[in-house]
């Protein structure tokens, strides 16, 4: 097919409850999924200003945090804000946000009962100053991983991504060898060549597999994208092959129950249907624990 005439699937999540069978068979097909209206009213403008605190607080210089990372900016060739580590530990309204039964109902679907949500990060383009993000794969499925089950991120956008902003994917790349993803980003420049850019609004979501290749040109006089990316992983896969240790697991499940728990209480979420967390076999929680923190650094878990 013609990526230029592709068109996406229709996903609206004030009219579902979660990703149909179609749009499940889209994104592992193509290995990314458009869903509008996700984050809608109270919740998306509480988010927006938390993140921007967040925001604020490294521009203002937060050099010595090793969460908060920067890169060259594009324009003035300063040192520029490009990246956010472990935002749910840092905001409460992100907590609830991981607890979203849209969204939870969707992983589900896509990975079984038995998911762990393992990052969670704020990427930026800061305002003139875009730094371009190279063709790349989040990261590679496991060497010997046999599971079917699609690893991916969740990507909640915060602002408007328009053609000077938003992701370049590349449809069904997340299917290709290692060998034709490493010629792909070994193209100088940032060619649009096979690819087809993915503008959003403020709420809308992008689940992306961890596989296909994406990516964004640097800005040219652009605005501020911010974007919140929560990854999942099936149980069974992080069990078999890491990278983190089976106490992460547990530990990330325990969060998951306890932010699902915030969402229902917070006063913007009511008359939600809450999402319901059974994992099952060696992956059940008999006696739920409430989690000392919310920032398990993933070099205290690496796998030795």
């Amino acid at each position: 097919m013609d990526v230029n005439q592709m068109e996406l699937p229709v996903v609206d999540a004030r009219t579902q409850d979660r990703i149909t069978d179609e749009q499940a068979q889209f994104f592992l097909d193509n290995g990314f999924l458009v869903i509008r209206n996700v984050v809608v009213g109270e919740e998306l403008s509480l988010i927006q200003a938390e993140m921007m605190k967040l925001y604020e607080k490294g521009v203002n210089g937060a050099s010595d945090d090793n969460d908060f990372m920067y890169g060259k900016g594009v324009k003035s060739g300063q040192s520029v804000l490009k990246r956010v580590e472990y935002v749910i530990d840092k905001s409460d309204p992100m907590k609830v946000l991981l607890g979203h039964p849209f969204i939870l109902r969707s992983v589900e679907k896509l990975q079984g009962p038995n998911f762990i949500p393992t990052w969670d990060s704020m990427v930026l383009k800061a305002p003139n100053e875009g730094i371009v993000v190279p063709w790349h794969r989040d990261a590679a499925v496991p060497d010997g991983c046999e599971d079917k089950h699609p690893i991916f991120n969740v990507d909640f956008y915060l602002d408007q991504a328009d053609l000077s902003t938003c992701l370049w994917v590349i449809p069904g790349s997340n299917k290709w060898s290692k060998e034709a993803y490493e010629e792909r980003c070994k193209r100088p420049g940032f060619s649009t060549e096979e690819a087809i850019p993915v503008p959003m609004q403020p709420g809308d979501v992008i689940f992306h597999d961890i596989e296909v290749l994406h990516g964004s040109p640097d800005g040219d006089g652009n605005p501020l994208r911010r974007t919140v990316y929560y990854e999942f992983r099936p149980g069974e896969i992080e069990a078999g092959f890491g990278p983190h240790t089976l106490e992460y697991l547990s530990l990330k499940q325990n969060m998951l129950l306890d932010c699902i728990e915030r969402r229902k209480q917070a006063a913007y979420t009511q008359g939600e249907n809450a999402y319901a967390y059974r994992p099952n076999g060696g992956f059940a929680i008999r006696e739920p624990k409430k989690p000392q923190q919310y920032r398990y650094a993933h070099e205290q878990y690496w796998r030795r």
